[in-house]
């Protein structure tokens, strides 16, 4: 595997739009170097025969009945809200049209 070189990490780092200050930069080398050369070796495990999973342990769904249950009205629910309209919470605007 090709060595990483400082140039590499900055290039990363903008590409990911950090910041990193020099001495960032300079131990991010050795850090990043070290996650590669753990996936290098994650990647030579054989896998022959090993069917692909999403999670290492069998999973269920637990799922309830979707029932029709008794539940607040919207005057209820609304009663405490600072600001109403048309029968919903009305909040803020913080985007602007053009956005």
């Amino acid at each position: 595997m090709a060595e990483l070189t400082r140039d590499d990490v900055a290039h990363l780092a903008r590409l990911a739009r950090i910041d990193l200050s020099d001495a960032e930069l300079d131990r991010m080398v050795g850090e990043l170097g070290i996650i590669l050369e753990s996936v290098a070796t994650v990647q030579q495990a054989p896998t022959d025969g090993v069917e692909p999973m999403s999670h290492p342990l069998p999973l269920t769904n637990v799922t309830r009945r979707d029932e029709v249950r008794p539940s607040l009205g919207a005057a209820a629910v609304l009663a405490g809200a600072p600001a109403v309209e048309q029968d919903r919470f009305l909040v803020p605007r913080i985007l602007d049209e053009e956005e």
